[in-house]
């Protein structure tokens, strides 16, 4: 994303801002706004990490005062000390405009019924679906996550037209729809689709058998939540609200910006953000930017769908694993659906790799010689040979939230 002098005067204001928390107060000590004149200041301010952010808690981010906060959000904090972003009204407020937009850009109207079943609580997923629902005039039906049988009893019975799920849960609902016989009775015309990479062909059977048109919906807590980025129509990217936002895509190793085009890693500065402001905030989401005006018409830049996380590659035997890798690899061989599990364990002084796939296939001979081909192009294409074992649609657990695909049992 070009860094335009509009936008360095809108980041050194953010700086300032930035600094009346007590982390950036400290981090940027030596730092003064009026000294980021060029790209080359910018670039040499710290980024800031999931860490530091950790190391903030509870409140170490706050930089307003305690009367204009109206609420908090939380990452989970399964790996670790949780991450607190207060928020105050305006951010509430620019949060809805964004996410009206990401409706408006899949088409959705005032005149659709949303089904949210992301959670809500201190996780920002549903809250933010129903924010931007409401700002557009939309019905919304907050469900939250689970719950199977009455997700689909209000679905039919209130006739609603969007779905918003993790891609896990939608392929779950999809998968039910069809083992009951009931999608004459679902008029679901479009899905948004966020909080974990998925791969072209789950995206395909989603579409498929729930019969919508999908859209890729982008966002991390620490930035607000989902909706600072979504897909249009024409399926190229997902486009940035960068009036919000000034992103950067960064070697994940050497920081540096990559040359046009390469993939890298995500990082993200706020340009407007008054309860928690985030300066070059590393996402760890994998990415590359796009480049050329959209057909849709949009003025607002784009990246590209996120391929997998920098943090969550695994290094066997010298090579480096991607679940968005695998699930490049596995799209391109007939006869394997769309669920995988990659499992890692060391035995006998050695790595061994164990892939799990689901297929329609039944007949036993088929699936083991489908295997022997998984195996062969694994290693053609990943650079590392596992054992594969075909098992039958549906095998492989399903998750109402974020799908776990590869497991490292090496530590």
């Amino acid at each position: 994303m070009e860094l335009t002098n509009e936008i360095l005067q809108q980041i050194r204001a953010a700086v300032s801002h930035a600094k009346n928390s007590e982390y950036y107060k400290a981090r940027f000590a030596e730092i003064e706004p009026e000294d980021i004149k060029t790209a080359k200041d910018f670039n040499k301010l710290p980024f800031t990490g999931k860490e530091d952010l950790r190391a903030a808690y509870p409140l170490g981010l706050q930089a307003v005062p305690d009367e204009k906060i109206v609420r908090i959000h939380s990452s989970s904090g399964t790996t670790g000390v949780p991450v607190i972003i207060p928020y105050t009204q305006k951010d509430v407020q620019d949060w809805a405009i964004m996410f009206k937009r990401c409706y408006e850009t899949a088409g959705i109207t005032n005149k659709d019924r949303i089904q949210i079943t992301p959670g809500y609580g201190l996780w920002t997923a549903g809250i933010g679906f129903q924010l931007g629902a409401e700002l557009l005039g939309a019905m919304a039906v907050p469900m939250g996550p689970g719950n199977t049988e009455k997700q689909l009893q209000m679905m039919m019975d209130l006739k609603s037209t969007v779905i918003t799920a993790t891609s896990s849960y939608a392929l779950l609902l999809a998968e039910e729809i069809a083992k009951r016989g009931i999608k004459d009775m679902i008029h679901l015309k479009k899905g948004v689709i966020g909080s974990e990479r998925w791969g072209e062909k789950m995206r395909r059977r989603i579409a498929e058998e729930l019969g919508v048109e999908l859209y890729d919906i982008y966002g991390l807590t620490e930035i607000y939540g989902p909706g600072i980025g979504v897909s249009c129509k024409h399926e190229c990217g997902m486009h940035m609200w960068t009036d919000y936002l000034y992103y950067e895509v960064v070697n994940p190793h050497t920081g540096e910006l990559v040359p046009e085009g390469e993939i890298g890693e995500l990082v993200i500065t706020t340009l407007a953000k008054e309860g928690a402001p985030l300066i070059r905030y590393r996402t760890h989401d994998l990415t590359r930017e796009k480049f050329g005006q959209c057909e849709c018409g949009s003025p607002y830049p784009r990246i590209d769908t996120i391929i997998g996380r920098s943090d969550d590659m695994v290094k066997v035997k010298g090579t480096m694993i991607y679940p968005g890798k695998v699930d490049e690899f596995l799209s391109t061989v007939e006869g394997v659906s769309s669920e995988y599990q990659v499992i890692i364990d060391h035995l006998n002084g050695r790595d061994i790799v164990n892939l799990l796939f689901e297929t329609p296939v039944e007949a036993e001979a088929e699936r083991k010689a489908l295997a022997k081909r998984v195996e062969a192009e694994f290693k053609q294409k990943i650079g590392l040979t596992p054992t594969a074992k075909a098992v039958g649609m549906g095998d492989l657990p399903r998750s109402e939230k974020k799908s776990t695909r590869i497991f490292d049992n090496r530590y």
